[in-house]
């Protein structure tokens, strides 16, 4: 039986600031506690990813993105269908939907955390504002990891969605 929860980050080392889900991981790793957390990362989304949702209580994607109004964003995922099937790269809520299509249920509870970024080019580090921005949603995935709450989950996506 896979852990009750996946931490899934993703983007690419190479690039700047879209590094920024992987180095959240590798920060969760090295402050251990992971007994009921599986920790997933690669480049970016792909259809075969939907099977990692299955049997889970909770799933949190971590990705960099430039629409955050804040050092990051947390919101709850549905499943959509969007174009990015037609792409090399999905989106979490078209995992979440392929999920939905493949398995004939509902997918397990799904959040995304959205690292503030702004540079991603090739053979750049970290932006200055992206450490920082890194720094902050490491303290906040620290806490979420540490309720595996659905409850508790809801209620911080209320507080640090992109609508406010």
């Amino acid at each position: 039986m896979p852990k009750p929860v996946l931490l899934f980050g993703y983007g690419n080392l190479s690039r700047g600031d879209d590094a920024l889900g992987p180095m959240l991981l590798e920060y969760v790793e090295s402050h251990g506690g992971l007994d009921a957390i599986e920790i997933l990362s690669d480049f970016q989304l792909q259809i075969e990813h939907a099977l990692d949702l299955e049997n889970r209580r909770l799933v949190l994607f971590v990705d960099a993105s430039v629409a955050c109004a804040n050092a990051f964003d947390f919101t709850m995922l549905e499943p959509i269908r969007d174009k990015s099937y037609t792409t090399h790269a999905m989106s979490p809520a078209a995992v979440l939907d392929v999920y939905q299509s493949v398995k004939k249920q509902t997918p397990p509870p799904c959040f995304l955390l959205s690292i503030k970024a702004e540079k991603f080019e090739l053979g750049d580090g970290l932006s200055a504002n992206a450490e920082t921005n890194l720094t902050k949603a490491c303290s906040f995935a620290e806490s979420l990891l540490s309720n595996p709450d659905l409850d508790f989950w809801l209620g911080q996506a209320k507080l640090h969605g992109n609508n406010h």
